[in-house]
């Protein structure tokens, strides 16, 4: 069954620290949305663990309390934001508006390889 989205994700790199406890672990966020984030991790975390998660990008961090939703072994696992304060919710709110910029803006010439156009 698949599983569908209230808000869509977009591709955002940017470093993260994971908490948990008294221990914290650095990582990348490769995917971004109003209610979570994708985290790269050789070893995920196991689904319902709750951790906080640190992001930074543009000179501003972004911090909420989320639950692991999945986990990909391996791979990474997908957050789902539970608590987030109103400053914090401005700062994604302004990183989404900004990915969506870049996903809708028209190639450069950098983005095009003249040897795969027909």
């Amino acid at each position: 069954m698949e599983q569908t989205r209230r808000t869509p994700r977009f591709p955002f790199s940017a470093p993260a620290e994971l908490i948990r406890g008294d221990s914290s672990v650095s990582t990348m966020v490769t995917e971004l949305s109003l209610y979570g984030c994708y985290l790269e991790a050789r070893e995920p975390l196991a689904r319902g663990t709750r951790v906080t998660v640190k992001i930074f990008a543009s000179g501003e961090f972004f911090e909420a309390i989320a639950t692991v939703m999945y986990s990909q072994p391996g791979k990474g696992m997908g957050l789902g934001f539970r608590e987030v304060k109103p400053v914090f919710l401005a700062i994604m709110q302004k990183w989404l508006r900004q990915a969506l910029d870049n996903y809708n803006a028209p190639p450069t010439i950098q983005d095009v390889d003249p040897e795969n156009e027909t």
